[in-house]
């Protein structure tokens, strides 16, 4: 018996990387799981492999049409939404006076809008569930800043906002509404070439001494989507190593 048995799940950027860990922790603990992304050939052989009970969809995150056909697509296939992982995600890292109008609202529309469109578009498919649980990826840069990242620091920090917002809103249908805010985690996104050296500098400024593999911040998600969190509503949980203890 899985803690997510007969629950199903929607989760957006689980093509590869942390939403890739999220999928398969769900489908584990015995969600069925829809997920989805703009990397199609990664994320249809994610579904393959994992078989049944899992379903792939492409899926332009800051399209509401398209979300719409993310959650009908659920429902038809496995039922009402409980859960649902606003995992879609970009970074671009530059200075303010560097950074684009287009960049940023490119940034702002990817990690910011969609979450708003995910939670509009699957509230109704949650309300037939009476027991529903959102689960939105901040980032520790959702809770203090970082020079060269102003377009995903304000996306992160808009994210916990709405976060608490949609929590009181849609606690009455029984739905709760929880932030995560990871540190440092060995996904694609920091894996590009050249980075080994940063990120090993960045390992010091961690008191824990190491980068969180992303099945950690997995296993916190699944936590949150299952009945153990309950009572957890409206609150950031951080998994970060300890970086943010001293702030």
């Amino acid at each position: 018996m899985g803690r997510l048995d007969g629950k199903v799940a929607v989760v957006t950027g689980g093509s590869r990387g942390q939403g890739a860990s999220h999928v398969r922790e769900l489908v584990e603990e015995g969600a069925k799981v829809v997920f989805s992304d703009v990397l199609v050939d990664e994320g249809e052989a994610l579904a393959k492999e994992l078989g049944q009970n899992v379903k792939f969809i492409k899926h332009d995150v800051t399209r509401i049409a398209e979300w719409q056909h993310v959650i009908d697509e659920t429902e038809s296939t496995f039922g009402p939404v409980n859960i649902l992982v606003n995992n879609a995600g970009i970074v671009i890292t530059k200075n303010i006076e560097d950074l684009s109008e287009e960049e940023y609202r490119k940034v702002i529309d990817v990690n910011q809008l969609s979450v708003f469109l995910g939670m509009k578009t699957a509230l109704p498919s949650m309300k037939k569930t009476g027991n529903g649980s959102i689960i939105n990826i901040s980032s520790i840069d959702g809770l203090r800043g970082a020079a060269g990242n102003s377009a995903y620091d304000s996306s992160k920090f808009a994210v916990r906002g709405i976060t608490k917002t949609a929590a009181l809103e849609f606690a009455q249908y029984g739905i709760r509404v929880n932030s995560i805010h990871p540190g440092i985690i060995e996904t694609p996104m920091i894996k590009v070439e050249g980075s080994s050296d940063l990120v090993e500098k960045l390992k010091e400024g961690i008191p824990l001494k190491r980068t969180a593999k992303p099945h950690e911040v997995s296993k916190l998600v699944v936590f949150l989507a299952s009945d153990d969190a309950s009572y957890s509503t409206g609150s950031e949980f951080v998994i970060d190593g300890g970086i943010t203890a001293s702030n």
